[in-house]
């Protein structure tokens, strides 16, 4: 039954409502009992809301990392374009309201909860529903994933870009609409409910290819490859493979005077057989922003053929405006600090080597690491060593899903690292980083959404949002 009813005579307020969305079973917190993830409750939660979904077109994301990226800068790029565009994101790194965006705002309190009025009477409905044959009700991500079809549709956006939050064939996204497709980089992660075969994890994420609905995909393992090319043929999808049919020519940082270490990155698009149709500037930093672009940019030319009126200046502001918290943010240059979501072995590769190519790096660098403990902890930290001198270990304490530090210590000590240090809470790694880098070395916190979020308010106090 739902916590807060919508007859309830106290006005419904943004804690109240969170409270009681909090309340749901939550698979970002707790991974999902055997039979509980499905499409099902979705539907129905739809189904009672009016298939507010079907009142706008999407453009949809699956992928292991690079997900957020790429839809915020297509939805950049839209927007740059004269049109009104919501764009849906997981996770969020400070507050939820950054997960619903609509012309590039989140969601505001008044809409947040306008859309919970609509929400909540449907999922009381379906709760008791549930509760009569002894199942659940919708799930967190569920409600939240409504929550946002109802703003797009109240606020008549044009497109939604749409960013599933775990694997894509079973996904409370994947009941959007979509005129484009787009699979981004896929690489181990959440083998435990995906699959521990790359075949596996690409078919999941492959899952969310419509019939006749164009996909564009930075996929780049055969195995890979092939899982994405099979359903696309299944589904009769024209499909544009990264290296095959768009490539990406003289990726290279693009230093500046003004921050000189955190440098975008410019590149070229060529089309085969060796057509350049434009050059391009990232905001953020790493040569796998260049890829993420490179998808996003290849997106909106199908949505050009799907009437959206698309100029070249825009997307090249789309793509040189676009900024997410914690990939690759540099809070600092002087002493560099910075804070990455890097959360499984992919990412802190692409961490890695961005910092590799980054110039005047200190002699000393201090990576603060926490993870959730179905992450590969171990591979994770042999990638670190490769860069950072020290290693602090913590645990994060906004979800139960966080490896204990006494786990954390032993996936270094197998990696390689003979002295890690460690910590209790995020806070106090800052602390204890902060004297290993002796106010001039680098301090890099990785390794979870979750982790940043609790240690940005410890790095930067004056400026915490």
């Amino acid at each position: 039954m739902a916590d807060v009813p919508p007859d309830c005579t106290r006005p419904l307020t943004r804690l109240r409502a969170l409270q009681w969305l909090d309340k749901r079973a939550n698979f970002e917190r707790r991974p999902p009992r055997s039979g509980s993830f499905g499409l099902a409750r979705m539907r129905a939660l739809l189904q009672e809301l009016g298939h507010p979904q079907r009142q706008f077109p999407a453009a949809h994301l699956a992928g292991t990392k690079g997900k957020g990226s790429t839809a915020a800068m297509l939805a950049a790029v839209v927007r740059a374009a004269g049109y009104r565009v919501g764009c849906y994101l997981s996770p969020h790194v400070d507050r939820i309201e950054e997960r619903i965006t609509v012309a590039g705002r989140p969601i505001s309190t008044a809409d947040l909860l306008a859309a919970f009025r609509v929400v909540i009477p449907a999922v009381d409905t379906l709760d008791r529903r549930a509760a009569r044959r002894g199942t659940a009700g919708p799930t967190w991500f569920e409600v939240l994933t409504a929550l946002a079809f109802v703003h797009f549709a109240r606020s008549r956006v044009d497109l939604a870009v749409i960013e599933t939050g775990l694997g894509g064939r079973l996904d409370a996204t994947n009941l959007c609409k979509p005129i484009v497709s787009m699979i981004t980089s896929v690489s181990y992660d959440h083998m435990d409910m995906l699959g521990d075969t790359l075949t596996a994890i690409a078919t999941e994420k492959a899952g969310i290819i419509r019939r006749g609905c164009p996909v564009i995909s930075a996929a780049t393992h055969p195995e890979a490859i092939a899982a994405v090319t099979r359903q696309a043929a299944v589904r009769r999808a024209r499909v544009s493979l990264l290296d095959r049919d768009f490539r990406i020519v003289n990726a290279k940082p693009s230093p500046t005077k003004a921050r000189p270490r955190s440098a975008p990155n410019r590149f070229s698009l060529h089309l085969p057989p060796d057509t350049a149709i434009g050059s391009y500037t990232t905001a953020m930093p790493g040569q796998h922003q260049a890829i993420n672009a490179a998808v996003a940019i290849m997106a909106a030319r199908v949505l050009g053929d799907r009437g959206f009126l698309i100029p070249e200046k825009a997307l090249r502001r789309g793509i040189e405006n676009t900024r997410l918290p914690a990939r690759i943010e540099w809070l600092t240059e002087d002493p560099p600090v910075i804070l990455d979501a890097a959360h499984n072995v992919a990412s802190m590769r692409s961490l890695i080597e961005t910092l590799h190519h980054t110039p005047s790096l200190p002699r000393r660098r201090v990576l603060i690491f926490a993870a959730s403990r179905d992450k590969q902890l171990r591979e994770m930290l042999q990638v670190a060593r490769s860069l950072f001198t020290e290693v602090v270990l913590t645990r994060y304490a906004t979800n139960p899903r966080a490896a204990t530090v006494a786990t954390l210590r032993k996936a270094a000590e197998q990696a390689g690292w003979t002295e890690p240090h460690l910590a209790s809470a995020p806070q106090e790694a800052v602390v204890v980083a902060r004297r290993l880098a002796a106010g001039r070395g680098l301090i890099c916190v990785a390794g979870s959404f979750f982790l940043a979020a609790e240690a940005r308010s410890a790095l930067t106090p004056q400026t915490a949002r």
